[in-house]
């Protein structure tokens, strides 16, 4: 008899669902592609019914069901957190009671209604459920496995071990005092949002100069040489959950935060760098720590931090570990994943065999569209297109970027996860030195100084970055060889913060980033597919090995699902092309774009 586990997550950030067939990841999705609403940290339907319309089940059908942290545990540190504070933090728990009496401390009653589950439904830890998502899927027997995040019920870092289909945590550090926390907080001061714009912070970094890493290793926090840290609470603020950081924070670091959508001003820039570089230290000394108290050669790594793929490219060049391999969804989506993996080896007991490779299945987990489904919905839009087989579809798309073209790449599984890998992305010439700024300014619409990833063929990587590991999922940076790189003049030494964002770096500028620095893509055909072979086609005609790869979607909207949102995309910006499925679409000759109604549900598929 199959068993099917249906791991779910929901109401902080990023809900998803995740779908497991006798231990194997079969499908996964995050609510917000269906909802087109970012980050959507509702009840994850839309999801849960797509993984059960994948399998051709039912909701009875399921084995188990197993949410990713345990509510009454979380609600007790709320309540035990407001309790040693009181009366600071009163409205914000008088906010956040209603919905943990009325739902969250209920949650198989939630999944029942929901789902119209009857069975039992389990629990895991938050941080159980981000530890298992890094070990369990990881092509590794054994491992250390390190978890890092802003919070769960109380933990907020973990050192584990892994062997074979046995997870333990060694050591955790417990809320208030938080690395994830800490990178949140300026990421506020600087203007972004909390849990969705640290990767802006990141790539801002570059632009700035750490002159603020003594003031927070000196007044923020207390870092210890195992990684664990201890932050005074006199600077910051979300404890009572009335702001991130306090007047204590302003005072140090010379004003109030920058208004969100302002200008940045060089302050911002060098916070930036500050809190990386400070963030770099503590996971390099987490690293280290791991390594002595577990003794493994492998790392895994999972929770928001582990997205913070700057360090994680430092953690790679350290040669700490000799493998390192971290979850594409490593933030709570992927929790999901962990907590279904969780019961399938802890609680069932099963047998595990790592695959050479991975079993994220190159995080191909989403929905796909044969070609008639597609056509449909192109023909309803009246949109013009040609269809094209084979070879010569490639060549039609190189074509394209051979001419500095931006196209659409709509083909496959949806990605699981943050990062487009080429199932849902937008592809460009890495060569040309305007690629970068039309993507950011006319495509993408957001910030100028946002780094652009490539995707590399695997066996190429080595010609063009410093890095001989494979990073399949864009999660490690990697410098571009030196002999690739633009030395900057005297004159362009002097620039100061994005004034540096025009200086070409490399002879593959759209991807090079300020820092000589790329958030590597490594694609084989084993895992990639037609994405591969695409690059393949580009490297043949051009002598390239990469191409530009960003997610497609523009700010503020989830990557694309379907090819509803595929066109409505492609019609909404200035992109040159789309590739869906067998069909190539050009921007000239389409009907005008109309956006009226609800087109989306108009438009949908089942």
């Amino acid at each position: 008899m199959t068993e099917w586990i249906l791991g779910i997550s929901a109401y902080y950030h990023d809900s998803a669902a995740c779908l497991l067939k006798d231990g194997d990841i079969f499908a996964a999705a995050q609510e917000e592609r269906f909802t087109r609403k970012k980050h959507d940290s509702g009840f994850p339907r839309r999801a849960v019914e797509y993984c059960l319309r994948e399998a051709g089940i039912g909701p009875n059908d399921l084995t188990h069901v197993v949410f990713y942290e345990k509510p009454f545990i979380k609600f007790e540190r709320i309540l035990e957190t407001f309790l040693s504070i009181s009366p600071r933090g009163l409205t914000q728990y008088l906010q956040a009671l209603p919905l943990w009496l009325t739902k969250r401390l209920w949650m198989h009653d939630d999944i029942a209604q929901e789902l119209g589950y009857e069975g039992e439904v389990l629990y895991a830890e938050h941080h159980e459920s981000h530890a298992a998502s890094a070990f369990y899927p990881s092509p590794y027997t054994e491992a250390a496995v390190l978890t890092v995040d802003g919070v769960g019920e109380w933990s907020t870092t973990t050192i584990g071990v892994g062997e074979g289909n046995d997870l333990r945590i060694l050591k955790e550090l417990h809320f208030p005092h938080s690395l994830g926390l800490l990178y949140s907080a300026f990421t506020y001061y600087t203007g972004f949002k909390v849990n969705s714009a640290e990767y802006k912070v990141m790539g801002l970094a570059p632009y700035g100069e750490p002159k603020y890493v003594d003031a927070i290793l000196s007044e923020l926090l207390d870092l210890k040489e195992d990684g664990s840290l201890s932050m005074n609470m006199d600077y910051f603020g979300y404890v009572t959950g009335l702001r991130m950081t306090n007047s204590r924070f302003d005072t140090l670091f010379g004003g109030p935060p920058r208004q969100p959508e302002t200008p940045l001003a060089q302050r911002e820039m060098d916070l930036a760098r500050s809190v990386q570089v400070v963030t770099e230290m503590a996971m390099r000394k987490l690293a280290h720590h791991a390594r002595e108290i577990t003794g493994k050669e492998n790392l895994c790594m999972a929770g928001g931090v582990a997205l913070n793929c700057v360090a994680n490219g430092l953690l790679l060049r350290d040669g700490i570990f000799k493998n390192i391999w971290v979850q594409p969804a490593a933030g709570d989506a992927g929790g999901a994943v962990g907590a279904a993996l969780a019961v399938h080896y802890r609680y069932k007991n099963h047998a595990r065999k790592p695959l050479p490779v991975d079993s994220m299945h190159g995080s191909y987990l989403g929905p796909c569209y044969n070609r008639d489904q597609i056509k449909e919905t192109l023909d309803r839009f009246g949109a013009k297109y040609a269809e094209i087989d084979g070879d010569r579809y490639l060549h039609s798309v190189v074509d394209r970027l051979a001419e500095e073209k931006v196209v659409g790449w709509f083909q496959g599984r949806m990605e699981f996860g943050p990062r487009a890998l080429g199932g849902r992305s937008i592809i460009g010439d890495p060569r040309s030195r305007r690629m970068q700024s039309v993507m950011n300014l006319k495509i993408k619409y957001r910030e100028s100084f946002r780094p652009f990833a490539p995707s590399v063929l695997a066996e190429r990587c080595a010609e063009v970055f410093e890095m001989e590991a494979e990073s399949p999922y864009m999660l490690m940076v990697a410098p571009v060889r030196e002999e690739r790189r633009i030395p900057m003049t005297e004159e362009q030494e002097r620039l100061f913060g994005i004034d540096k964002l025009n200086v070409p770096r490399s002879d593959v500028p759209a991807i090079t980033h300020v820092d000589y620095s790329a958030r590597v893509q490594t694609v084989t055909r084993e895992r990639n597919g037609f994405y591969y072979d695409l690059i393949a086609k580009f490297h043949d005609r051009t002598g390239c090995p990469l191409l530009v790869n960003t997610s497609f979607n523009v700010r503020g909207e989830p990557i694309v699902e379907s090819p509803a949102d595929a066109y409505r995309c492609f019609m909404r910006t200035e992109m040159d092309s789309l590739a869906v499925g067998p069909f190539i679409l050009d921007k000239e000759g389409q009907p005008p774009w109309k956006e009226e109604g609800d087109w989306r549900k108009e438009f949908e598929l089942d």
